[in-house]
C-alpha cells in the first residue's frame, strides 16, 4: 500500500500537484467551516443563475458598467450579459461571487482581474493582463488575447481560443491557462505552480526561470528559456489533457500523445548557494 501511495505522490508531483508547507506565514481568515457552510465571502450576494439580466453598455463609462454589474448581482441576478462593452479597460474586476458573466464584445487592459468565483465568457478580444491574479472560476475568450495573459493567476481555468501575446502566465502560481493558438516570447516566465496548455507554436524563451509547474505544447517551440527542460509525458498527463481540453471543446492538432511536456530543471532552486562560476553557467 505504501509503495502505491508513494508512486501516486511521485506522479502528482511531476504534474505540479504537490503541496508546499508555508510555515511561519500568517493569513487573514475569510472563511470558517463552523460559521459558513458554503464558504462564500461575507460581502458576497445571493444570486440565482436562472435569474438572467442584460444591459447595453454603449453609453456608459467604466465605473458605471462595473457598478451596474454589482447592482444586478445585489438584486439576485446570477447570469448577466453586458452588450457593447466597447473594449473599455478594467471591466468585470474584483468580482468575488458566484456568477455567469457574458461580455458581447471585446475588453481592454486588465479585464476580469482579481476575481474569485465567476464564470466569464468574452465573445471578442482582450487586451493586456486579462484575469490578472484570478483566484477561482473560469474565463473564456473566444478570440485573441494581449500580453501578460493570466499574470500571477492562482486558480481556476483561463482559456483563450485564439493567439496570445508575450509573457503569458508570468509568475503563474496555480490554476490552468489554455491557449488555442500561438503564444509570444517569455511565456511561462517565472512560473511557480499550475499548468499551461499551448495548442499552437511558442516563441523565444518559453518557461524562462520557471520554478515549478508544467507547460504542455502541441506546436513548435522557438527556444526554451533558462532552467526549462523537456519532461516525460505519462498516462496521467494524457488523461488530464484530454479531459481538460474537452471541457472547452478544444483538442490538440496532432493529439495529446504528440504534445511536449516542459518542466523546471530546478537549477535555480538553490541559486544563492551556487558558486560564482556555477551561476554563470545557469545564466
Amino acid at each position: 500500500m505504501a509503495s502505491v501511495e508513494a508512486h501516486s505522490k511521485d506522479k502528482s508531483h511531476e504534474m505540479g500537484l504537490h503541496a508546499e508547507q508555508l510555515t511561519g506565514r500568517t493569513q487573514q481568515r475569510f472563511f470558517s467551516a463552523t460559521e459558513e457552510e458554503n464558504y462564500t465571502y461575507p460581502w458576497s450576494y445571493e444570486v440565482d443563475i436562472d435569474n438572467k439580466a442584460e444591459f447595453d453598455a454603449a453609453d456608459l463609462d467604466i465605473r458605471a458598467i462595473n457598478l451596474k454589474i454589482r447592482e444586478l448581482m445585489k438584486a439576485g441576478h446570477g447570469t448577466i450579459t453586458v452588450k457593447n462593452p466597447g473594449a473599455f479597460h478594467s471591466l468585470g474586476v474584483g468580482i468575488l461571487n458566484r456568477l455567469n458573466l457574458n461580455f458581447e464584445g471585446s475588453l481592454g487592459y486588465f479585464g476580469c482581474g482579481l476575481i474569485d468565483g465567476p464564470n466569464v465568457r468574452i465573445s471578442g478580444r482582450v487586451g493586456w493582463s486579462c484575469a490578472e491574479n484570478m483566484m477561482a472560476g473560469t474565463v473564456v475568450i473566444e478570440k485573441n488575447a494581449g500580453s501578460l495573459f493570466g499574470a500571477a493567476i492562482r486558480g481556476g481555468d483561463l482559456v483563450c481560443k485564439g493567439d496570445a501575446g508575450a509573457r503569458v502566465g508570468i509568475d503563474q502560481k496555480g490554476g490552468t491557462i489554455i491557449v488555442g493558438g500561438r503564444v509570444g516570447a517569455f511565456t511561462g516566465f517565472m512560473m511557480q505552480r499550475g499548468r499551461m496548455i499551448i495548442l499552437g507554436n511558442a516563441d523565444d524563451n518559453l518557461g524562462d526561470s520557471m520554478y515549478d509547474g508544467t507547460i504542455y505544447v502541441a506546436g513548435n517551440i522557438k527556444s526554451l528559456g533558462v532552467d526549462c527542460v523537456e519532461g516525460e509525458m505519462n498516462d496521467l498527463d494524457r488523461q488530464w489533457l484530454s479531459a481538460k481540453l474537452a471541457l472547452y471543446g478544444m483538442q490538440a492538432p496532432n493529439g495529446v500523445d504528440n504534445m511536449k511536456k516542459l518542466v523546471s530543471g530546478k537549477q535555480l532552486w538553490n541559486y544563492d548557494n551556487l558558486e560564482p562560476t556555477e551561476k554563470k553557467l545557469v545564466l
